[in-house]
């Protein structure tokens, strides 16, 4: 079996507010690049795993975060925090070592890497 590594971009965009911090402790909103990475062994069939798959159950763990205030799920909704938190959700739903790459509009991001 060959290991290979699939990756997928999704967009959300989520309201939050950092407690006391002088300049983001006002309710702003972010569009978030959410770039995922996972690894495995291809399948007889060709695949590691269909992009169909993996689209469906990143939308499913994406919809908590869509449209949402982040401070009523995480405490300090931190790109930190959302990162670490993402990455939980998808390794448990799709069963794969993964990279979660979350971009908090341009040219900010932070990265969860579980690949290597």
């Amino acid at each position: 079996m060959t290991k290979m590594r699939l990756g997928i971009i999704e967009y959300i965009d989520s309201a939050h507010y950092l407690p006391e911090h002088e300049t983001c402790g006002i309710v702003h909103g972010h569009t978030y690049k959410i770039e995922i990475v996972l690894e495995g062994e291809k399948q007889e069939n060709g695949m590691v795993m269909d992009f169909y798959e993996i689209k469906k159950g990143v939308r499913e763990i994406l919809k908590k975060y869509d449209h949402k205030l982040l401070n009523d799920i995480l405490t300090f909704p931190s790109a930190e925090n959302m990162c670490e938190q993402i990455h939980a959700d998808l390794s448990e739903k799709l069963g794969y070592p993964l990279s979660v790459k979350v971009w908090e509009g341009h040219g900010k991001w932070c990265e969860l890497n579980g690949l290597e």
